[in-house]
């Protein structure tokens, strides 16, 4: 190709440096009000210099900034643990109706009855989902609805007299916010330790059993994406000490309308509506993560719950509720997208969602199997987690694989995590992507594969095509450059 002039690259610069003196993005009408003297000069920002564009080049310059983003709606997006799946278009026009956009928290609950009967079937499908008595749509994420699961624990076995129990058990396989959680909410965190297949070590776990525990903390699928065959026998264990069996809900996609966590002997759950019910999901919320209860534990959920009262709703405050752990009702709008997820799949639909969720993961295990190692070779669920450690043998690590899928058009899996995987490469497909973005995808991890053979070099000085390529992480983190200044002699 030949190497001649080329346009400039509009987003690869600030609006700062390519605003020019006198340019502006729109003509006013002249002032029709009297003009008010400007603030006390001390008050002024010189060193503001906000840039002066024209409307093309401010339109240009975000658009090309918009390309620069990678999203799900632009590309497989396989951050495993995170169910990036992609949003129907058609659930946020139904979020953005008005007579659901623009509610206010503090109407009459006459005037939202519609969003309150919303709001209880809702309740009513995550219970019989789950398999689970009541619910609360309050906390507004997952994390949260950890929290608000563990205050719950901590408040029931205190009015049992229990107030001794003051130990968490937390498998080594479980998302990283769960011994975060219990500690937040005043619990000693053990930690037990997984077998060779991958699922709780079930000695490991009948000797941290004893009478000073509260609760067993277990995300199911554990976040090496595999089901424990020992779940029954699991929570016969911990209820026989008087404990309680905790579920991080977040893994959901792989069980919808196959298994219940009720069924399964959990006391509580939280679930991830952003993540199993196709809502907006990453860019920082907004989430919601409900907590679901058996009955012995549903006087504790938190205010507010919608209750039927007669012919109309009302938010009801459960007998023992451990309170509010927001300002008002939830995340409304991540709760109506949920909802027209549930209407438009049905029964049926939530079962095919986790059928084809397992079905891409094992798919991307089988085509990846023969050139990355795979620490827990047997069946995975919703998603896979291999080692990067025959690369590294080769000098390339799995950094390097994720920065060189850039290259390839694709947003890197996570890596690293989970924590007991040497070099671990976490891949979760969703069910929603086809056999042909997959092959894509696994057809790229096995060309670096070959390079990390015959070109590791290569590999190890990705990505090359992005406009960034290998930051000093550390410094980024550590001493972050949030704001512009101009530099002393710049005449721009």
């Amino acid at each position: 190709m030949s190497g001649g002039p080329r346009q400039p690259d509009i987003g690869a610069r600030l609006t700062f440096d390519l605003g020019k003196p006198g340019r502006t993005a729109c003509s006013l009408p002249p002032c029709d009000v009297p003009e008010a003297d400007l603030p006390p000069p001390s008050l002024l920002r010189r060193e503001l210099n906000l840039p002066e564009l024209s409307q093309v080049d401010l339109v240009r310059y975000f658009l090309a900034l918009s390309r620069r983003n990678y999203s799900v709606d632009s590309g497989f997006y396989p951050l495993g643990s995170c169910t990036m799946k992609y949003n129907p278009k058609v659930h946020e026009k139904l979020a953005c109706l008005p007579g659901f956009s623009g509610l206010h928290p503090l109407q009459p609950l006459a005037t939202v009855q519609g969003a309150l009967a919303l709001m209880h079937d809702l309740q009513r499908w995550l219970a019989d989902i789950t398999g689970l008595d009541g619910v609360s749509l309050a906390p507004a994420a997952g994390a949260q609805g950890e929290l608000t699961g563990m205050l719950m624990v901590k408040a029931y076995l205190a009015d049992r007299g229990e107030a001794g129990r003051t130990r968490v058990l937390v498998p080594d396989s479980a998302h990283g916010t769960n011994p975060a959680t219990a500690a937040m909410a005043g619990f000693q965190v053990v930690t037990v330790a997984s077998d060779s297949q991958g699922n709780a070590d079930t000695q490991a776990l009948a000797s941290a059993l004893d009478d000073g525990v509260a609760a067993l903390m277990l995300t199911l699928p554990n976040t090496l994406g595999l089901f424990d065959p020992n779940i029954g026998r699991i929570a016969e264990m911990v209820h026989r000490k008087g404990a309680l069996l905790y579920g991080d809900g977040a893994n959901l996609n792989a069980l919808l309308g196959r298994a219940r966590f009720g069924d399964m002997g959990f006391d509580v759950v939280h679930l991830n509506m952003h993540k199993t019910f196709g809502t907006p999901h990453g860019g920082g919320g907004p989430g919601s993560g409900p907590v679901v209860a058996k009955g012995h534990l549903t006087p504790y959920l938190p205010t507010p719950v919608v209750a039927k009262e007669g012919e109309g709703f009302v938010l009801a405050t459960p007998e023992r509720s451990i309170g509010r752990v927001g300002a008002f009702y939830g995340h409304f709008g991540v709760l109506v997208r949920a909802y027209a997820y549930l209407r438009t799949l049905g029964a049926e639909g939530l079962r095919q969602v986790s059928d084809n969720a397992v079905i891409n993961a094992n798919y991307v295990l089988a085509r990846l199997r023969p050139a990355y190692h795979l620490p827990y070779d047997r069946r995975c669920m919703h998603e896979v987690v291999f080692s990067g450690s025959r690369q590294r043998a080769k000098g390339v690590r799995t950094l390097d694989i994720a920065k060189r899928l850039i290259d390839y058009g694709f947003h890197p899996p996570t890596v690293y995590f989970p924590l007991i995987v040497d070099e671990a490469l976490m891949i979760e497909p969703t069910e929603t992507e086809s056999k042909e973005a997959l092959d894509a995808f696994c057809d790229a991890l096995l060309t670096i594969d070959r390079e990390a053979e015959e070109e590791p070099q290569v590999v190890k000085e990705a990505p090359h095509t992005a406009p960034i390529g290998r930051l000093d992480e550390a410094t980024a983190a550590r001493r972050p450059v949030l704001r512009w200044r101009r530099e002393v002699g710049d005449g721009s």
